[in-house]
């Protein structure tokens, strides 16, 4: 560690953007200046076997960090911020035992604000009467328009945070609502004017949104090329729903309604109905991904006490190469870190 900070003062860094921002090795190279542990806050790097969609570190990229929620449950297992935010801070804690710094990487800003603010979650879900109702509409209808178009009319201001296609957020915002009565984005901002739990710092990466975009494009072509298709096939053919939450993440769920679809109408791999279906869904795994970030930033502008980190103020607008402005943005990171607010 080259630089001292106060575990007593219950130190907790947070660096989180859009998706494709460049997250990864800048959160590596902060771990390894201040000695500190990655939990990852990405609601599909968690299940073991998404690994080309979710962009998921391997073990041989994370020169010596311990990180910690990747590769954690099965593809087929539920998995949702509640049980995110339990296991986050008992690793937290962990991670103070053994005289290191959690740094929360990721880019679902709703995990990160169950753990920094100790977000309540209310014990309705011991009663599932009302949500096993909703799931068996969409089981049997396989339609989530009437129910999104009643969440926009009972909380329209969630309902233009989230994709109309989530079911699992549709339903989560529905059935908040059936048992009490107020809206859940009305909830969420409630929770967001608690003080942190922790001495906390939150900063957000960024960039020209015309570079982000081109960015997630090019991931996406190098998923195509590492052999996406196969992994979410070999996913499918082990009998993961396309229900399930894992099977929600995008880069999945558009491949896996493609895979059934050329499967209901018999389309041999060599037919152009097969390579139609299959461009377009890659096609769509780029506009949903453009479409989620948008809404990771606009998510990230609600929240308070951010610290942005634009990748281009810090290039002096491209001039410098990425290396070298993760080298400037890490040396902003430290300075922030250590003048007067974590180190006590």
């Amino acid at each position: 560690m080259n630089i001292a900070i106060d575990l007593k003062t219950k130190p907790l860094i947070v660096l989180t953007g859009p998706t494709a921002v460049g997250k990864t090795d800048l959160s590596i190279r902060l771990a390894r200046e201040i000695g500190g542990e990655i939990i990852s806050a990405d609601s599909a790097q968690v299940y073991k076997g998404l690994n080309i969609g979710s962009a998921k570190i391997m073990p041989d990229e994370m020169q010596g960090v311990r990180h910690h929620m990747i590769d954690v449950y099965e593809p087929g297992e539920h998995f949702d911020v509640t049980i995110f935010q339990r296991n986050a801070k008992r690793l937290v804690e962990e991670i103070y035992s053994r005289g290191n710094i959690p740094i929360v990487v990721g880019g679902t800003g709703f995990y990160i604000q169950s753990l920094l603010y100790d977000i309540s979650f209310s014990t309705e879900v011991e009663d599932r009467s009302y949500r096993e109702e909703l799931e068996q509409y969409i089981n049997e209808t396989g339609d989530i328009s009437k129910l999104y178009e009643e969440l926009r009319a009972v909380d329209p201001e969630y309902a233009a945070e989230i994709h109309p296609n989530n079911h699992r957020k549709v339903i989560r915002a529905l059935e908040y609502y059936h048992f009490h009565r107020k809206p859940l984005s009305q909830h969420n901002r409630e929770e967001r004017q608690k003080k942190s739990a922790y001495n906390s710092r939150y900063f957000v990466l960024t960039m020209n949104r015309d570079t982000l975009y081109a960015r997630i494009n090019k991931r996406v072509d190098i998923m195509k090329e590492s052999g996406l298709l196969e992994e979410v096939s070999r996913l499918r053919d082990m009998g993961i729903p396309r229900n399930s939450t894992a099977m929600q993440a995008i880069g999945y769920k558009e491949l896996y309604d493609a895979l059934d679809e050329i499967e209901n109408k018999g389309y041999p791999t060599s037919s152009p109905e097969w390579k139609e279906l299959i461009d377009l869904a890659y096609n769509n795994i780029k506009i949903n991904t453009r479409h989620f970030a948008k809404r990771q930033l606009t998510w990230f502008r609600r929240e308070k006490d951010v610290i942005w980190l634009d990748r281009d103020s810090f290039s002096n607008n491209y001039k410098l190469s990425s290396d070298e402005t993760d080298s400037r943005i890490l040396e902003y990171i430290i300075r922030n870190i250590t003048e007067g607010y974590i180190d006590g």
